[in-house]
């Protein structure tokens, strides 16, 4: 009889995960995906879902495969549901045994602001001390909270097309650090060092003249082939990281400038692992404009599933169930 699974639903995960934990295991986890330790992650979107998998050898005897499966669905709101829902499932890499299902709405959300402080370490100004955020949603106190990990932020734009979204964010963050909300999209691009997208837009809502030598942005949003936050025009004149090149050129906004004929696959500087790896450089100047196109890579979910699961075994933490 195999064990039983562990079940481990949002607050679980909230409760066994912090950021710093997380951004260490997403780190590893695009260090051994720069160094060709891990097999090539995948992803398959199909009418509303996606599918993401991957494998990560975490230490002896400790490997693990994960798939996360989630739905994407704009009308949820309208029929009282979350927009994104989903589950990871977690199992031993070297037996196939399942053995855990994890919430992957909180999953998601940790992991992709670790990527993006991971990102920040490398390629943002040492001397940042002020972020703009744009979008306001469910990523973005996790996405502040993660830079200023790696980052001295003394100050934080929040901008969104609902004013009432910046306002709670600012207040969320009120005892951690100043967040002030501003209504001129380009002027608080143009005063932040670090500058942060996680919107559902369709269209560029960023574009070169917005941005100010030596800004580093995590375009977080655009993880699906129709959805777009930064102007071609503005990648192509930038330095760009991906998460992983292949992904970013189908679905992340790197699709746009390929798409558009201003870039090719070989104008991106590096995949992150590849910079944390340290085979390809990361910053090199103070005064270049720099894009990580995050579009959400496997392996991050499997670290993250992943260091919750082995915290939650240590615990006891979560459901048991047989199958």
């Amino acid at each position: 009889m195999s064990p039983a699974i562990r079940i481990l639903g949002a607050s679980d995960v909230a409760a066994l995960l912090d950021l710093d934990a997380c951004i260490a295991a997403v780190e590893e986890a695009f260090r051994q995906h720069g160094a060709g330790q891990a097999p090539p992650p995948g992803v398959l979107g199909l009418e509303g879902f996606h599918v993401k998998a991957g494998v990560l050898q975490l230490g002896e005897g400790r490997r693990y495969f994960a798939a996360k499966v989630n739905g994407n669905f704009a009308g949820n709101a309208a029929r009282g549901l979350p927009r994104i829902q989903g589950v990871v499932v977690l199992s031993d890499g070297a037996t196939g045994v399942p053995l855990a299902v994890l919430d992957s709405v909180e999953i998601t959300r940790l992991r992709t602001a670790a990527a993006t402080a991971v990102a920040a370490r490398r390629l943002a100004r040492a001397d940042a001390t002020q972020a703009v955020i744009v979008g306001c949603g469910a990523q973005a106190a996790a996405q502040i909270r993660a830079v200023a990990r790696v980052r001295p932020l003394r100050s934080v734009l929040a901008v969104d097309v609902e004013s009432s979204r910046a306002r709670a964010l600012a207040d969320t963050l009120a005892a951690e650090l100043e967040v002030s909300v501003a209504d001129d999209l380009r002027a608080a691009v143009r005063a932040s060092a670090i500058c942060i997208t996680c919107t559902p837009s369709r269209a560029p809502i960023l574009f070169r003249d917005d941005i100010a030598p030596g800004t580093f942005v995590a375009a977080v949003g655009a993880d699906a082939a129709d959805k777009q936050e930064i102007d071609p025009a503005l990648l192509a004149a930038a330095t760009v990281v991906t998460d992983v090149r292949e992904q970013c050129a189908t679905i992340g906004d790197l699709h746009h400038a390929l798409a558009a004929g201003l870039m090719t696959r070989d104008d991106v500087r590096a995949d992150l692992g590849e910079i944390v790896a340290a085979k390809k450089p990361g910053r090199r100047s103070s005064d270049e404009i720099i894009v990580f196109d995050s579009t959400g890579m496997a392996l991050q979910d499997v670290a993250a599933a992943a260091a919750a699961y082995e915290r939650a075994e240590a615990s006891g933490r979560g459901a048991a169930l047989q199958l």
